[in-house]
């Protein structure tokens, strides 16, 4: 997404910023009320708070993201998972990740020659800036949407690695369409470490996908990373320099998993596959392997956040992932 002004770019960043102090504020709320073992449903009207600048609908959508994100954290407990509660979107010192929710019916996305979004603000902001009470904000976007349906929440994201905003639209399709072409064939998949992904298919294809050069820019920055932490005065355990570093060395590596996965779902696709089997390296990781190994599959390829995005992906296709 692309700001058309220099002043839409200051509104936008704006009412990320919001949504992003909001979820915090909800989040601070409820861990606090976690730690002293008390509801943590009972909180202060943030969507009242909020509404001058995200609008009711926005505010209340990041409340619902919130709600939902810790609905999944007490699941997981209650499994018996080692889970930790939802966590903050960045930070006072070091800024916080600029994103928000834009409800479905509060949102329009146009494609063509002239492809634009138009979403909401609240009304504060439409004052400071001029806008009228029915108007929205429009912003330009690139690139073509993959699939046509009935839209959902739009996420949007500001992607400071890149210098980019991100839009992300889920969309509900008919399951007729979601069907592979001749959808019966299976593919096993292969995690490993020098090889990020191994893949072969009932039809006869094989896919590999080779990782030594990103796992080396990943040193780089773990390295570069251990070095200032070596260069901190005594009772200091991080700074705005290394926390960036961090969070440049995340980001990378989700963008290659998203590049890596959309790739070969895209293959699979084509040939046929309805299901993907991939080996399920628990045990491995926690008896045998080296701990350089571990390394790479924990820390670098991150093996359990890879299998959710594999697995959500997948189901844009229509194809199964079993572990």
């Amino acid at each position: 997404m692309r700001p058309l002004s220099e002043e839409d770019e200051q509104l936008l960043r704006r009412a990320l910023d919001a949504s992003a102090s909001l979820w915090n504020e909800l989040n601070y709320e409820r861990r606090q009320q976690l730690f002293d073992g008390e509801s943590v449903w009972d909180t202060a009207n943030y969507r009242k708070q909020y509404v001058g600048v995200l609008g009711s609908a926005t505010a209340q959508q990041v409340i619902r993201k919130n709600t939902s994100a810790w609905q999944s954290f007490f699941s997981a407990r209650e499994q018996d998972e080692d889970t930790s509660p939802p966590g903050y979107w960045g930070n006072e010192d070091d800024g916080r990740e600029l994103r928000t929710f834009i409800r479905n019916d509060q949102y329009t996305l146009e494609t063509g020659e002239r492809s634009r979004v138009e979403i909401p603000v609240g009304q504060d902001l439409k004052d400071e800036y001029g806008l009228g009470y029915h108007d929205r904000l429009r912003l330009e976007v690139c690139g073509a949407p993959k699939w046509d349906g009935n839209q959902g929440r739009l996420e949007i994201q500001y992607d400071e690695t890149d210098d980019t905003f991100r839009a992300f639209q889920p969309v509900t399709v008919p399951d007729s369409r979601r069907d592979s072409p001749l959808a019966e064939e299976s593919a096993a998949l292969d995690v490993g470490v020098n090889n990020l992904v191994a893949c072969t298919t009932m039809t006869g294809q094989q896919y590999c996908y080779e990782g030594r050069d990103l796992f080396a820019r990943f040193r780089e920055t773990t390295e570069e990373i251990a070095r200032l932490q070596s260069k901190l005065r005594e009772g200091r355990y991080s700074s705005r320099r290394i926390r960036r570093l961090y969070r440049t060395r995340t980001r990378r590596r989700d963008h290659a998993q998203g590049a890596l996965v959309r790739d070969l779902m895209e293959r699979l696709y084509d040939e046929g596959v309805a299901t993907v089997y991939v080996g399920d390296l628990t045990d491995i990781l926690s008896k045998h392997w080296l701990a350089a190994v571990n390394e790479k599959t924990h820390q670098f390829w991150a093996y359990r956040s890879f299998i959710d995005r594999l697995a959500t992906t997948a189901e844009e296709y229509g194809i199964t992932v079993k572990v």
